[in-house]
């Protein structure tokens, strides 16, 4: 017998017709946030960090890559992983209360994690979240006025008295990696979105928010993007998204960095 999320899952399907994540462009009112741990020295990886590639083309959805630096010690350090990814997974896991934490690792909503290489995993995870009410609705803009990036967050009643944090993510749209050593030897892997930094800009409390930032501090290291995040923080690590958005100001093609 099917259980209750099964059903649902089935119920959106059926409901939405032109696909689960709707046309490239069209309107939404939810935005779902996919976040994928990845590494460079993970044969596993690849599919997932396509993936992450083929969810980016569409409006409709923000997926994000961590490189993280768990089996740097196999023999090759990933070069576009940071530590604070990797802390980043770790308490998700603590949140979540599992412990889980593996590659390739994709956490959908800050809520649940799934194989990151499984995309009927990830589009199902998606649709019960929405069908549960559980996808990020809390609205989120960002617009370039000359120098200044202004980012608004929008009011919302559905947070149960609890606070959220603001964070600002820098993000290189793409990159190509040679990889010379390791489980990949040999691939030139195409990496979207990557998470170069993220930081707490502000909280929100339900009420909206106004935030001004200077963009001579957010286009630097050669980022082409940034995204915001409003997180409820959770005890013992970060909580649901409740909102966000991305904006692409450049789309560099992407060159192979040298191997190392």
């Amino acid at each position: 017998m099917l259980g209750s999320r099964a059903l649902l899952f089935a119920a959106v399907v059926l409901a939405s017709g032109a696909g689960l994540l709707g046309a490239p462009g069209s309107a939404r009112a939810e935005k779902p946030v996919i976040e994928l741990f990845t590494s460079q020295g993970c044969s596993s990886c690849p599919p997932a960090d396509k993936l992450v590639g083929k969810l980016a083309e569409n409006g409709n959805v923000i997926a994000l890559s961590y490189p993280v630096t768990l089996w740097d010690y196999l023999g090759w350090s990933d070069t576009l992983a940071s530590r604070d990814n990797t802390e980043r997974q770790f308490a998700y896991a603590q949140a979540r209360g599992d412990g889980a934490v593996y590659t390739p690792q994709m956490v959908v909503n800050g809520r649940e994690d799934v194989v990151g290489n499984d995309e009927a995993a990830v589009l199902r995870e998606i649709a019960l979240q929405k069908a549960h009410g559980e996808a990020p609705s809390i609205p989120v803009s960002m617009h370039r006025n000359g120098t200044v990036l202004e980012v608004r967050v929008g009011p919302g009643r559905d947070t149960k008295g609890r606070t959220a944090t603001i964070w600002l993510g820098h993000v290189v749209p793409q990159v190509a990696v040679a990889i010379s050593r390791g489980e990949n030897t040999g691939r030139e892997i195409v990496y979207h979105n990557v998470v170069r930094s993220l930081r707490a800009i502000g909280m929100w409390k339900g009420d909206e928010v106004a935030i001004d930032l200077p963009m001579s501090e957010l286009n630097r290291d050669g980022d082409g993007a940034c995204v915001v995040l409003v997180q409820i923080d959770a005890a013992g690590g970060p909580g649901p998204i409740v909102g966000a958005e991305m904006e692409v100001w450049a789309r560099p093609n992407p060159s192979a960095q040298a191997s190392r």
